[in-house]
């Protein structure tokens, strides 16, 4: 195996128009590629570039992966191409607030090695019926009961919760963190995703976020915000 990364880059091109604005400059025929599937084609008459049906924004599009020689004139062909439909730049924090307002758990947040896929929500990926590393762990777990779940929830006051910031219950004892969170542009309001004591995961659930010396108050709602 070699590693690669430092001379790979990746664009992102994502939303609705994003089958129409590729295609434009690309060689394959983008919409049969299927969801979370890819292809190798050229773009903008650069070969060997990697066409994937993936992103995590919530909404439809492709992510491109070439050697670093090509990224310019990529950016640039996606840019003009697309000029017409009102493509704009945009950098990872756009694609935080995105895939946030969809509850979607990113690694080293919603996810790490200390925090099981079983408390993320995520028991739905978790098939037992394989074989996988890890398997008794989670089994164990799953049969002893989870301590901790991950929560949805939306701020009541004008405040922004973020990363790290403890939540407390109603008498103000602490029962867990916050791991996203934003000023939703879609809300317009606070909003975030954090893990609390099982038992005030459920909707409806008065939370405190610990936002510098106040105490802010939230509940938890049901997912995906948007």
């Amino acid at each position: 195996l070699e590693d690669r990364s430092d001379q790979m880059s990746l664009l992102a091109l994502q939303g609705p128009k994003a089958i129409d604005v590729l295609q434009e400059v690309c060689d394959y025929p983008v919409q049969e590629i299927p969801y979370y599937e890819f292809v190798m084609g050229t773009v903008a008459g650069e070969e060997d570039i990697l066409i994937s049906a993936t992103g995590y924004t919530g909404s439809g599009g492709f992510e491109l992966y070439m050697d670093n020689r090509s990224v310019v004139k990529l950016w640039n062909a996606l840019l003009l191409a697309g000029e017409s439909k009102g493509i704009l730049p945009a950098g990872l924090g756009a694609r935080d607030s995105l895939r946030l307002e969809k509850n979607y758990a990113l690694y080293g947040q919603e996810l790490t090695e200390k925090i099981s896929p079983l408390e993320a929500g995520l028991g739905w990926i978790t098939k037992f019926s394989t074989e996988f590393v890890g398997k008794k762990a989670l089994l164990e777990l799953k049969e002893s009961g989870l301590e901790k779940r991950l929560i949805a929830f939306e701020v009541l006051e004008k405040a922004i919760p973020r990363t790290n910031y403890p939540l407390y219950d109603e008498n103000e004892q602490e029962i867990g963190w916050v791991t996203s969170g934003i000023q939703s542009p879609s809300l317009s309001k606070g909003i975030g995703m954090g893990y609390v004591k099982t038992g005030f995961h459920k909707i409806g659930t008065i939370v405190l976020v610990g936002i510098r010396k106040k105490k802010v108050k939230a509940v938890v709602v049901k997912k995906p915000f948007v």
